[in-house]
C-alpha cells in the first residue's frame, strides 16, 4: 500500500493494453469516460426548449414582470433594438416551436440557409429603422426615444440617421426623409417574399392555418351506423385570404416517407371519442405534422396508353435539365510519358535479344495503360543460290513474347494488340506506374461529347482512350450493351455513369427507367426519381412480369406505329409533333444481374430478352444487361447475338473474355474501370478507362430530380403490378388456353407425355407436369404406370394409331 501511494500517477501515459490486469482506478481519475451522447433529434428538442425559455423571459421582462437582472436584460434590449424588441422575443418562441414540430432540422436537411437567416436580420434592421424615421422628426428627437426604449432603439437611430444624411447630401431633407422611409418599405417588402419563399417559417405558418381551421367534423358530431354510410360528404371550403397567400409563397415540397405501419392503427375509428395523439418523438405530446386520416394523399396518376406524355403536361413541364455543376469539378491530370523512352528502349532490347528486330516508333499515353507501336523489321537469311532474302517478322512471334517483355518491364500483365487495326504497327499495352481517374464531367464537357449530343438520341459517356481522348456513344445506335466484368472491375461505376448521362439529357418526358437490381445495393439509390417506373425491382420473381410488360407495351407502340403509318419512334413523335398528338418516351431497361435472373427463370428470361433485343428497337425499348458471371449458361447464344455492342472490364480467365468479346484480352485488364469496349459497327476493340462518379454526385442528381416528383406526376407503382384478381384472372385464362393446346397436342400426335408437351409448347418442365396433371383430372389421360409405358389416353375423336 504504502508503494503505491508514494507513486506518482502514470495513467495518462500507460497503454490501455497495460492497465487493464490492474484494479480499476477511482471514479475521478477519468472523467473523460462519463459523457452524455445525445441524439440529434434530443439535442434538437433541448435547443427548442432553452429558445422557448429565453423568448419567454424575455417578453416577460419586456412587459416588466421580472427581477434586477431581467430587468437590466430588457434595458438593454429596448435601448438597442426599441420596439422590436418584442419581435426578437417572439422570434425566438416561434423558432423553439418550429424545432419541436419538424421531424428533421429546422434549418433543411444537414445545413444551415444562411441566406435566409440574413434576409431576416435585414428585415429587423430595417424595421427598426422604419419605426425611427416614422416616429422622430429629426435625429434629436430619435435620439431621445431610444434613450428611453422607444421607436427603433439606437438601432433604429443608426439606420435613420445614415440613409437621410447620405440621401440630404444631394436631396431635401424632407425629400430624403420620405425617399429613405420608401427604400427600408421596399427592403422589408422584398425581404419577407425572400424569407416567405425560402425558409422553414412559411410551412410552419402553412400547417398552423391548417390546423386552426375548422373542419365539418369537429363542428357536429360524427354520424355512426347507417347515418354514416348515407352521410354526406362536406363540400370543400374556400381557403382563408391569409392562407392561400402563405401558400402561394411556397415552393413546391418533395413527396413526405412513407410513415410506420403502427401509425395507421393509432388512428381513431368512427363513433370513438377524437383525442390527440402524442407524438412519440417530442415533448409535450406535441403533434410532428403527420395528416390526419381524413386529409389522405391524392391516389398516384395512372399510366397514359403506350406510356405518352400529354402534349399539354409536357409543353409546361420544359426545360428540366440538371447542371453538370452537380458533378465534382474535373481534377484531371496530363498524363506524364517520364519513363516512356526508358520503356521503349527496353522493349527494343527485349526483342533483340528473342531474335526479333523491331523500333518503336511512337507511344500514347492515357489514363491507365501507354500504348507503344512497334514496327516489325525484317529478318535477313541466306538462300540456298546464296542471294541475302528478307522477310517480315511474324506477328505471331511478338504476340508469344508477351510474359517476357512483362517480365523486362517489371509491369502488370501486358495486352499486345497485333496489328492494330487500320495501322502498320504492334500495339504493346504497359500499365502506367499509376492510374488516373477520368471523371464523367470532364468526359461530357469535352468536344467529343458536344459533338455527340447534338445529333445522338440516348447519348452517354464511355471513359478515355489509350491516348486520353474522350469517347462517347449513343444508346439508341446500338441499340442494346451487354457488360461484364468480376467483382471490383468498376462495372457498376459505368452503369451509374450511364444513369446519370441519360438523366443529365433527357427529363422523365423523354426517358423512363426500368431498373434491375437483385443485389439490393447497387441501384436501390435511384428510387424515387421520376424516371424510374415503379420502383427498383430487387425481387427476381418480379423481372419476368416487368419483361413481360415490355413486350406487351412494344407491340401496342408497334399497332400505334401501324395506324399513323410511321416505322419507328422517332417518325412517330415527329408526327405527333405535328399534329398535335401526345410523343412517346424511350424506354431503357438496365438489368444489373443477369446470372441471378438465368438461375430463376432461364427459359423464359432468355425468350422475353431475346425477343426483345430482336424487335424493340423501332419502338424505343433499349436493353442494358451486366453480369459478373459471363459463362454461356448465362449470356447464351441467342442472347449474345442480339448484343453487338459490348463491354468487358476485367474477367478472370480467358474463356470469359471470349463468351463476351469473342476473343481474348479481357483477362488481361487492370480493373477499377479499365475496359474493352466493342462497338456496334466494328468488330476492332478500343481499350478505354471508364468513367468515374461518386455516390455523392449521384445523390445530388437524384435529389434534383425527386424535388419534381409532383410536377412530372410520378407513381410509386409499376404499371406491371396487377391488382391480385386481376392477375389470377390472367393466369386462369393462359391455364385455360395452354389446356386446350395441351389437349390439341395430344389428339394430334395420339400421344401423351411432359416431354412432349414442353418440345411442342416450348414451356418447361414444372408447367408442363402441372397440365399432365390437370388433363388426368379432367379424365383426359390416365395415370402413369412407370417402366416407360405410355399413358392411355381417353379422347373419343383420337387418330388411331398406325400398326
Amino acid at each position: 500500500m504504502s508503494r503505491r501511494s508514494n507513486t506518482p500517477p502514470t495513467e495518462s501515459v500507460t497503454p490501455r493494453s497495460s492497465r487493464r490486469g490492474a484494479a480499476e482506478p477511482p471514479p475521478e481519475a477519468e472523467p473523460s469516460r462519463f459523457r452524455i451522447n445525445l441524439s440529434a433529434h434530443r439535442r434538437r428538442e433541448i435547443l427548442a426548449l432553452v429558445l422557448i425559455a429565453l423568448g419567454g423571459l424575455t417578453l416577460l421582462s419586456l412587459f416588466g414582470f421580472a427581477g434586477s437582472i431581467s430587468s437590466l436584460w430588457a434595458t438593454l434590449l429596448t435601448r438597442f433594438a426599441g420596439w422590436g424588441a418584442y419581435a426578437l422575443a417572439l422570434a425566438l418562441i416561434v423558432a423553439g416551436i418550429g424545432l419541436l414540430r419538424r421531424q428533421e432540422n429546422v434549418f433543411g436537411e444537414f445545413e444551415i440557409p444562411w441566406l435566409v437567416l440574413a434576409a431576416f436580420q435585414l428585415m429587423f434592421i430595417a424595421g427598426c429603422g422604419l419605426l425611427s424615421l416614422a416616429l422622430a422628426a429629426d435625429d434629436r428627437e430619435a435620439a431621445r426615444l431610444a434613450e428611453t426604449g422607444q421607436a427603433g432603439g439606437y438601432l433604429g437611430l443608426a439606420v435613420a440617421s445614415l440613409l437621410t444624411r447620405a440621401l440630404g447630401t444631394v436631396l431635401d431633407p424632407n425629400i430624403a426623409t420620405i425617399l429613405a422611409s420608401l427604400l427600408l418599405i421596399l427592403l422589408l417588402v422584398a425581404m419577407l417574399r425572400f424569407a416567405f419563399n425560402l425558409s422553414w417559417l412559411g410551412a410552419f405558418l402553412t400547417r398552423t392555418l391548417e390546423n386552426l381551421r375548422p373542419t365539418p367534423a369537429a363542428a357536429t358530431a360524427a354520424p355512426t351506423g347507417s347515418a354514416a354510410r348515407f352521410a354526406p360528404t362536406p363540400a370543400p371550403q374556400p381557403l382563408p385570404p391569409s392562407r392561400a397567400l402563405v401558400q402561394l409563397r411556397l415552393p413546391r415540397q418533395a413527396p413526405a416517407l412513407p410513415q410506420d405501419e403502427t401509425d395507421d392503427d393509432e388512428a381513431l375509428a368512427p363513433g370513438k371519442d377524437a383525442k390527440p395523439a402524442a407524438s412519440r418523438g417530442s415533448f409535450f405530446g406535441l403533434r410532428r405534422g403527420k395528416p390526419d386520416k381524413a386529409k389522405a394523399a391524392p391516389p398516384p396518376p395512372a399510366y397514359h396508353p403506350l406510356l405518352a406524355v400529354p402534349r399539354a403536361a409536357a409543353v409546361k413541364r420544359t426545360g428540366h435539365h440538371p447542371s453538370l455543376e452537380l458533378l465534382e469539378i474535373s481534377s484531371e491530370a496530363a498524363y506524364a510519358q517520364a519513363s516512356a523512352e526508358q520503356k521503349a528502349k527496353t522493349i527494343e532490347e527485349t526483342l533483340s535479344h528473342f531474335g526479333i528486330p523491331a523500333k518503336v516508333i511512337g507511344s500514347k499515353a492515357g489514363p491507365t495503360i501507354t500504348q507503344f507501336a512497334v514496327e516489325p523489321g525484317f529478318i535477313e537469311r541466306r538462300g540456298l543460290d546464296g542471294t541475302i532474302q528478307r522477310r517480315k517478322v511474324p506477328v505471331n512471334r511478338i504476340l508469344a513474347l508477351s510474359n517476357d517483355l512483362a517480365l523486362a518491364l517489371a509491369a502488370a500483365p501486358i495486352r499486345i494488340e497485333a496489328p492494330v487495326p487500320g495501322r502498320n504497327y504492334v500495339g504493346i499495352e504497359v500499365p502506367n506506374e499509376s492510374v488516373s481517374m477520368v471523371s464523367l464531367r470532364g468526359v461530357m464537357e469535352s468536344e467529343t461529347y458536344k459533338k455527340l449530343k447534338q445529333k445522338a438520341v440516348l447519348p452517354f459517356a464511355l471513359g478515355r482512350d489509350v491516348s486520353g481522348a474522350a469517347a462517347a456513344t449513343d444508346l439508341a445506335g446500338m441499340p442494346h450493351l451487354l457488360i461484364a466484368g468480376a467483382t471490383g472491375s468498376g462495372k457498376s461505376v459505368a452503369i451509374n455513369a450511364i444513369i446519370a448521362c441519360l438523366m443529365f439529357a433527357h427529363s422523365p418526358d423523354e426517358l423512363r427507367l426500368v431498373m434491375v437490381d437483385p443485389k439490393r445495393v447497387e441501384l436501390v439509390n435511384f428510387n424515387g426519381i421520376p424516371h424510374l417506373l415503379g420502383e427498383v425491382i430487387t425481387d427476381v420473381d418480379n423481372v419476368v412480369p416487368a419483361l413481360r410488360w415490355a413486350t406487351i407495351l412494344m407491340d401496342e407502340r408497334f399497332q400505334a406505329f401501324s395506324k399513323a403509318r410511321t416505322r419507328n419512334i422517332d417518325a412517330y413523335n415527329d408526327k405527333m409533333q405535328k399534329e398535335g398528338g401526345d410523343k412517346l418516351p424511350f424506354v431503357v431497361i438496365i438489368i444489373d444481374e443477369l446470372a441471378d435472373l438465368m438461375l430463376a427463370a432461364p427459359d423464359e428470361t432468355e425468350k422475353l430478352i431475346t425477343r426483345l433485343a430482336q424487335m424493340a428497337r423501332a419502338t424505343g425499348i433499349h436493353l442494358i444487361l451486366a453480369t459478373q458471371r459471363p459463362s454461356v449458361d448465362v449470356v447464351t447464344g441467342l442472347i449474345k447475338a442480339n448484343f453487338p455492342a459490348r463491354i468487358s472490364f476485367a474477367v478472370t480467365s480467358s474463356v470469359d473474355s471470349r463468351v463476351v468479346l469473342d476473343t481474348t484480352g479481357a483477362e488481361k485488364l487492370l480493373g477499377r474501370g479499365d475496359m474493352l469496349y466493342m462497338a456496334p459497327d466494328s468488330a476492332k476493340l478500343s481499350r478505354l478507362q471508364g468513367c468515374f462518379v461518386s455516390d455523392e454526385e449521384l445523390a445530388r442528381l437524384s435529389n434534383y430530380w425527386r424535388a419534381l416528383q409532383e410536377e412530372f406526376d410520378f407513381n410509386p407503382k409499376s404499371p406491371w403490378d396487377l391488382p391480385k384478381h386481376k392477375a389470377g384472372e390472367r393466369e386462369e385464362k393462359t391455364g385455360d388456353a395452354l389446356t386446350e393446346d395441351a389437349i390439341q397436342v395430344i389428339r394430334a400426335t395420339n400421344q401423351a407425355s411432359i416431354s412432349l408437351l414442353q418440345r411442342k409448347l416450348g414451356i418447361g418442365y414444372p408447367r408442363a407436369a402441372r397440365l399432365m396433371d390437370q388433363l388426368e383430372e379432367m379424365g383426359i389421360v390416365g395415370p402413369d404406370e412407370g417402366s416407360g409405358k405410355p399413358r392411355e389416353i381417353y379422347l373419343e375423336d383420337k387418330p388411331k394409331k398406325k400398326k
